[in-house]
């Protein structure tokens, strides 16, 4: 009997988006600058908060929000050198700040454990540099769960382009057609996965662009909606006797 149903399932793969799907990356990313600004004005960075911020803000608008150097540059810029005891003192308040706000979001930690009792293959999808996104996984406690994890430097390309999203279903052994893909930005997750054929579902809990048309098969608003969304093309999952 369940080797029947397993055999007619619709969904055999998820594919996750990993910031702002299964982590609030933005929460952690301001807790973890602002305890660098206040790192540095205590170590004697001349700088209202304010302004420090702004400054800040300008590097990630032209570098990107995984530039790894960002207070080297703002240090450069400012003093024309580096001042390692301002720069020491930003990166231990960045990285204590950011250890501490990273976090799943509620019920994701069951949701990848009842997909994971239904058979599902689960994999991960992102724009973040190899090194990052590992790390982000092994501190939530997710570098076991996964069966496939692709990043940027894994294709070279990033979200839209097909190439990501080919690159992880080849790894999880699944045809676009009975994968699903969940994430939080429409114009990179969903768009890219539906253009290979994939089923889609927009991470509603984590959309900063106030998207009021994601274009997805489903949006959810909490995670575990996914475990229903499942059941719903599957059929019911019955435990094993």
């Amino acid at each position: 009997m369940t080797a029947d149903r397993g055999a007619n399932r619709v969904i055999r793969a998820i594919v996750f988006d990993l910031d702002n799907t299964l982590t609030d990356f933005m929460r952690m990313k301001e807790a973890a600058i602002t305890a660098a600004i206040d790192g540095m004005i205590d170590a004697g960075f001349r700088l209202s908060p304010a302004e420090l911020r702004a400054r800040v803000a300008s590097i990630y608008d032209q570098q990107g929000l995984e530039f790894q150097r960002v207070f080297d540059e703002l240090l450069q810029r400012e003093f024309g050198e580096v001042d390692p005891k301002i720069l020491a003192s930003g990166i231990v308040a960045y990285r204590r700040a950011r250890e501490s706000a990273l976090v799943l979001y509620p019920h994701a930690m069951m949701t990848l454990l009842e997909l994971a009792k239904r058979g599902i293959r689960l994999g991960v999808v992102s724009d973040a540099p190899r090194l990052q996104v590992w790390l982000r996984l092994c501190g939530l406690g997710l570098q076991h769960v996964f069966d496939a994890v692709v990043t940027f430097d894994d294709t070279g390309e990033r979200k839209p382009a097909p190439a990501p999203f080919r690159e992880v279903l080849r790894l999880l052994g699944a045809d676009p057609h009975e994968s699903l893909m969940i994430g939080d930005w429409a114009e990179r997750d969903v768009v890219g996965a539906k253009s290979l054929g994939m089923k889609t579902v927009f991470a509603r809990y984590g959309d900063t662009f106030d998207t009021k048309v994601s274009g997805a098969d489903y949006d959810v608003d909490d995670v575990f909606e996914l475990v229903r969304i499942v059941d719903a093309l599957n059929g019911p999952h019955l435990p094993v006797a």
